[in-house]
């Protein structure tokens, strides 16, 4: 099968099925809104043996490996700033943590110039037709495609303009999250120490290969589903007001920060993750925040996304062959359970059962033994010894 196919989205997910959609000879158009690529952001975790397979089938796991942020342990601390409990850096992180910008930037390093990439520009309008898809874009010339990828996150574009609107298919959780940059003018180093209010939690971490900077997080309960950007600084002050330990200075770095983020907390449900000639990858079609498991789920499923397409030669068979082995996967990735309550609980009863719990070595044991990051896989089918 040679086609043309854009892929929206340039995170993790429409890289990584770009990487492998031109290494089967396929004709390959990355769109992203953002005017470059993005510097910065978090560390992603890839965990189980599912993740690391297709990561070293990509000739990537090594790489990924050298740039690793080793994981770090969790501590959360009183108002006062004593330590209440701890946590391994196996429970909060996976088999391999790796900044976001860096595994990003690989995987467009891994497609070359195989791959057009088109940065500052969007998608508008899908129009299907009999043979492809007539795509419009804010910026360039309308253009023809034989098949589109929406990759482009949990405010999907393709997924709006060509499935439903965001409302039908992202269920919002009840909780906002954010992140940001800022000095590390309190040399903390190679950990996440946290402090929790009921119904919020306020964090801090700093990575040891960049000392002077440091990332604050925030996650709060909330009512309201969307904080126009014009008012996050002040609806945190409002939610967080009156905190101690070092809340009053995470808050008052806010504004001056160079990298934000600052989002719902939601679980993307779909029907179906196809629309004709156009398919829907990653957090588009399964996303679910602070899951943990979204980046190497984005993987996994670009490779099967990619490898079937590859293999039968037909976007029909194709989509419903990744549907089928991918699905089932995506929804014990997502998990029935709702990590946010946990990390910041809402009644001071839960939150004070929640320390005991994770304060005593048996709770931290069954948190291990049944919140564990890594879940069963598919069994990958090994697609380069059809198709390369």
């Amino acid at each position: 099968m040679s086609a043309t196919i854009l892929v929206s989205g340039a995170s993790v997910a429409g890289p990584a099925v770009a990487y492998w959609l031109a290494r089967y000879g396929f004709e390959v158009t990355v769109v992203e809104i953002a005017a470059a690529p993005r510097e910065g952001g978090y560390a992603v975790d890839f965990s189980g043996p599912t993740h690391l397979t297709v990561l070293e089938r990509m000739g990537l796991l090594t790489e990924l490996r050298s740039r690793a942020t080793g994981g770090r342990p969790s501590r959360f601390v009183d108002g006062g700033g004593r330590t209440i409990f701890r946590l391994p850096a196996e429970f909060t992180g996976g088999d391999l943590e790796v900044p976001r910008a860096e595994v990003s930037g690989a995987l467009r390093d891994r497609g070359g110039d195989r791959v057009e990439y088109v940065f500052g520009d969007t998608v508008t309008a899908l129009e299907q037709t009999t043979d492809g898809v007539l795509v419009s874009f804010r910026d360039a010339p309308a253009r023809r495609f034989d098949l589109v990828i929406g990759a482009d996150g949990m405010h999907s574009t393709v997924r709006r303009l060509a499935f439903a609107p965001e409302h039908a298919c992202v269920s919002y959780l009840g909780y906002q999250v954010a992140g940001w940059d800022l000095p590390n003018q309190w040399d903390v180093r190679g950990e996440l120490v946290f402090h929790n209010r009921p119904g919020t939690l306020a964090g801090l971490s700093g990575d040891a290969r960049v000392p002077a900077q440091a990332d604050a997080y925030a996650l709060f309960a909330s009512p309201e589903a969307v904080v126009p950007r014009d008012d996050r600084h002040q609806v945190l002050q409002r939610v967080y007001a009156g905190q101690r330990w070092l809340v009053p200075e995470l808050l008052a770095a806010f504004p001056a920060a160079t990298d934000v983020y600052f989002d719902a907390v939601a679980r993307v449900q779909l029907p179906s993750w196809t629309a004709g000639r156009i398919v829907l990858l990653g957090d588009a079609a399964c996303g679910a925040t602070l899951s943990g498991l979204g980046t190497g789920l984005a993987v996994v499923s670009a490779y099967v996304l990619a490898g079937e397409l590859a293999r039968t030669g037909d976007h029909e068979r194709a989509f419903a062959e990744y549907e089928r082995i991918v699905r089932p996967y995506a929804q014990r990735c997502q998990g029935e359970g709702h990590p946010a309550r946990l990390l910041a609980p809402t009644g001071r009863a839960a939150l004070r059962l929640r320390d005991l719990v994770l304060g005593s070595a048996t709770g931290r044991a069954l948190a291990m033994r049944f919140g564990g990051k890594a879940v069963p896989g598919p069994d990958l089918p090994d697609y380069a010894a059809d198709t390369l």
